[in-house]
């Protein structure tokens, strides 16, 4: 089965390293990431940004005050799903640095986390939710040559 098409804007936030960044995150890469975490044909925009912009939209539209590694934004899932997904590069440099993954790795789980979240899945509604997300982000990764983000394999 074809996976579905995907029509991606990938943006780059005025970063002080933001050559690390481009670098982990080739276009080529983040559409296949997330076309593999697809289930219908999408129009997503892939923002980077920095500590400041990630706060201010964490806070504004989550009422929490502090950055966050991957906000989406979702506004439509059918007939095709429409979405804004946030990245903060300094907090996914930092915790990919803390669990000794790979820059480009750790950026491949949260666009296909923000992804399955922008279908409608969600982590945060209970246990069992969570454990399905987590476990369908695990098959994806694993699809695409990246280990279980969860460490459990």
């Amino acid at each position: 089965m074809p996976l579905p098409s995907l029509s991606l804007s990938l943006q780059f936030g005025d970063l002080p390293d933001a050559a690390l960044h481009r670098a982990a995150l080739p276009r080529h890469k983040v559409q296949r990431c997330i076309r593999h975490a697809l289930e219908a044909d999408a129009e997503i925009t892939v923002r980077i940004v920095d500590a400041e912009e990630g706060q201010a939209l964490n806070r504004d539209y989550r009422g929490k005050d502090h950055a966050t590694n991957v906000l989406t934004f979702d506004y439509a899932t059918e007939p095709m799903v429409m979405a804004d997904l946030v990245l903060c590069a300094p907090v996914v440099a930092r915790e990919a640095r803390e669990l000794k993954k790979s820059l480009a790795d750790h950026y491949a789980h949260l666009l296909v986390h923000g992804t399955l979240h922008a279908q409608g899945w969600d982590h945060e509604t209970g246990e069992a939710d969570a454990e399905a997300m987590e476990a369908r982000e695990t098959e994806i990764l694993a699809g695409l040559g990246v280990a279980d983000p969860y460490g459990r394999r």
